[in-house]
């Protein structure tokens, strides 16, 4: 397969490179964070106490990141949220080495950490139209979304490395330096400077703006309710650890491969996107991608036998990547420069929120129902608004995103 045009573009390949490469300390951090509590006190209960601290920052400061990166130089709004966590991370790493760390400070590191990322979520987003022609943004996002699937898997486990050698802060130590290599990244960017609105509305109001234009945008907001019904009704990972243990017997090492086997169907599907964007309308694309994704977890919640639930869950990690990317894509299409920022937040709490919910939902569902009945009936409502979509609207069927012309040489 040729090397994407989109990686041709200098300012890009260094972003992309300096965003993975921040994605696997984070990833890695978090995995640090959760050993490390657990460690300090073994308790589950206070483990999920990292959890919450993020879910916190992420509903409570995102609408306030998006209106701050429609406001300021987005390049340096993510310098500054870098180097924040930059000293979170280094003040933690020293903490933890010098033996004094304690679970409040772990979870309040964790905190101050996921509210910098609340606030550079939306630029990082926002930023990548200024950097991509229009008609490679969908190449830019098949690059970019699995690169958070790579952190999932890379991270956690060179965290692993990393903590038998030298414990959680050579972890901490080692997301600080990923930060301060992307800080550096972004000063070497060529990237035009936001064209700032010169009317200053209060926070309440630039939100509410934001929100009206979302509201008034139909292929936008029904691309984030096929997100939200998708995260929601299939919400499978909080389910897993049921299926390895009670019904397909697997154990912990099952387990292991079973969660990993979405991230890896992710990288998958992000190769796939690159063709099919080529021959095939986007907005068919997403609704093709949620209903595979729907049946893929029906799959998952009826496989008896190992390899099958591994099938499914990489046909399942490979149906999300394909219709996620053409989603962000098309969001920053259709958002004028503007608003980007605050539209990229509303999506973040759909995208990032949904699953925090649909991990409630389908665990309450499954004490009621059981999980395979809980996961098979959560799975066939993605299946059905997909097809509900496409057969009563034209909005997201017949929607395009501009196509890339093909390569000359």
């Amino acid at each position: 397969m040729p090397i994407p045009q989109v990686l041709r573009n200098r300012d890009f390949t260094l972003y992309w490179s300096g965003v993975v490469l921040s994605q696997i300390g984070t990833r890695g951090a978090v995995a640090a964070n959760l050993y490390q509590v657990y460690q300090l006190t073994g308790s589950t209960a206070q483990v999920g106490l990292v959890g919450l601290a993020q879910a916190v920052a992420l509903l409570v400061l995102s609408p306030i990141g998006g209106i701050y990166a429609d406001r300021l130089d987005r390049r340096r709004l993510l310098q500054a949220t870098q180097g924040i966590a930059l000293v979170v991370s280094a003040g933690l790493a020293a903490i933890t080495l010098a033996g004094s760390a304690t679970v409040w400070t772990v979870v309040v590191s964790s905190l101050l950490a996921t509210a910098a990322a609340t606030f550079d979520q939306p630029a990082r987003q926002a930023l990548i139209p200024a950097m991509v022609p229009r008609e490679r943004l969908v190449e830019a996002f098949a690059l970019l979304n699995p690169s958070r699937e790579l952190a999932v898997l890379v991270g956690p486990a060179f965290a692993g490395v990393l903590i038998a050698v030298g414990g959680p802060g050579a972890v901490y130590v080692f997301d600080a330096v990923t930060y301060a290599v992307l800080v550096v990244v972004l000063a070497v960017l060529r990237v035009p400077p936001l064209v700032a609105d010169t009317e200053r509305r209060s926070l309440l109001e630039s939100l509410r703006e934001g929100v009206r234009y979302v509201a008034h945008r139909p292929v936008v907001w029904q691309l984030m309710g096929l997100d939200m019904t998708a995260t929601v009704f299939g919400a499978y990972r909080v389910l897993l650890p049921a299926f390895a243990a009670d019904v397909l017997h697997v154990g912990a090492t099952g387990y292991g491969l079973l969660s990993a086997a979405p991230s890896a169907g992710a990288l998958i599907g992000s190769v796939w996107v690159f063709r099919l964007v080529r021959t095939a309308r986007a907005g068919r694309i997403v609704l093709w991608g949620t209903a595979a994704y729907g049946l893929a977890v029906v799959g998952l919640a009826q496989a008896r036998v190992f390899a099958v639930a591994i099938v499914m869950a990489l046909l399942l990690g490979a149906a999300d990547a394909v219709a996620t990317t053409v989603r962000h894509a098309a969001v920053q299409v259709e958002t004028p420069d503007e608003l980007r920022g605050r539209v990229s937040a509303i999506y973040q709490m759909c995208s990032r929120g949904g699953p925090a919910i649909g991990d409630s939902v389908m665990g309450l569902a499954a004490g009621a129902l059981g999980p395979i009945a809980a996961l098979t009936v959560g799975g066939l409502v993605p299946t059905a608004v997909s097809v509900a979509s496409a057969v009563r609207s034209r909005t997201v069927r017949e929607y395009s995103v501009p196509r890339p012309e093909p390569a000359t040489s």
